[in-house]
């Protein structure tokens, strides 16, 4: 059974940080593109960043530029996302996704691009 299992949510401080975590079972995180979307109360889901099979490549929206990284640890079959400087608006349920095709720039942040999902966590950056 493919699953992604998110974790490391939770209440942060206007320019705190935090670590998620996005742990694959039932497949290798080797052959598939992955990515973290979140979704606000109210709003649409929103791509946020995105990296190739092999790491090598990454996109991610304006908003997240120089605070946001994402990274894979192969050995554990784990996809991280590094959020710094956080801001109120960062406040969302954030999602992991992979997929088995090619990977594109152009088309990484897009849901429709993606197959596996996880549950989501919450983030919120509140005083």
């Amino acid at each position: 059974q493919l699953q992604l299992v998110e974790s490391g949510g939770g209440l942060v401080q206007p320019g705190g940080s935090l670590r998620l975590s996005c742990a694959a079972s039932g497949f290798s995180l080797d052959y598939y593109a992955t990515a973290w979307f979140r979704q606000a109360p109210g709003k649409e889901r929103e791509g946020v960043i995105c990296i190739s099979s092999s790491g090598a490549t990454t996109n991610y929206i304006d908003s997240v530029k120089d605070r946001f990284t994402i990274s894979i640890d192969n050995a554990k079959n784990t996809v991280y996302l590094q959020m710094n400087s956080l801001k109120p608006e960062d406040t969302a349920v954030y999602y992991c996704a992979a997929d088995s095709g090619p990977f594109g720039s152009s088309w990484c942040l897009s849901p429709e691009t993606y197959e596996y999902w996880g549950q989501g966590t919450q983030v919120t950056v509140s005083p």
